[in-house]
């Protein structure tokens, strides 16, 4: 295995629509959504395209990464920007084997580069925290709704950066997909079948 990673051509989008489907396929839900929010986020303003990157093994495209501009909102309606990272995937069969950290350590270097204050996330705690990232609710940031959970998450990405930046986290609208666009985009792909697991039974 020869990783490398670099940025996204165009010619990558539709390998890593196809590899972020396999990887979140019946993940959160029967099927998954991922895949096309990482098509229509390529086409917004808040599209962050100097941190779009792939992970190659050799020719292959295996992992992807992708950033989006969102805002923290605080109580006076003074709005900073931000960064959302995700979705963020490796293909199942790469999985476990490092190339996820180096995608991550590799874009928060070039976030940091390029002047951003912070990136904010919905994760995995253990596997985010490795990276730096803590609980929003230190940096005094909530959802929309004012709640705070372990899974929401942010990394400064300067010593200080969110000194005095705290409110309401907002993504970009980008996240917000209809089901009937999500049905015609699946026609493009193999047919999956989708499964319900015991974990999704719970949500």
């Amino acid at each position: 295995m020869n990783i490398s990673i670099r940025l996204e051509e165009k010619q990558d989008y539709k390998k890593v629509e196809y590899l972020i489907r396999e990887a979140f396929w019946d993940l959160y839900r029967p099927g998954c959504v991922e895949h096309l929010i990482v098509h229509n986020i390529r086409e917004v303003r808040a599209f962050v395209g100097e941190l779009s990157y792939v992970a190659c093994d050799g020719d292959t495209v295996v992992g992807n990464i992708i950033y989006s501009k969102a805002k923290v909102v605080d109580d006076k309606n003074k709005v900073f920007e931000v960064l959302c990272m995700g979705p963020f995937g490796v293909l199942p069969p790469f999985q476990k084997k490092g190339i996820g950290s180096l995608l991550m350590n590799h874009s928060i270097k070039k976030a940091r580069e390029l002047g951003f204050k912070a990136i904010v996330i919905f994760g995995d705690p253990k596997y985010y925290q490795r990276f730096g990232f803590v609980n929003a609710g230190n940096y005094g940031i909530t959802t929309p709704s004012g709640e705070n959970f372990d899974a929401f998450m942010a990394l400064e990405l300067s010593g200080g950066a969110l000194d005095g930046i705290a409110g309401k986290f907002y993504g970009d609208t980008v996240f917000e997909v209809k089901d009937e666009e999500l049905e015609v985009f699946e026609r493009e792909f193999p047919y999956k079948e989708k499964h319900v697991t015991d974990t999704q039974l719970w949500h």
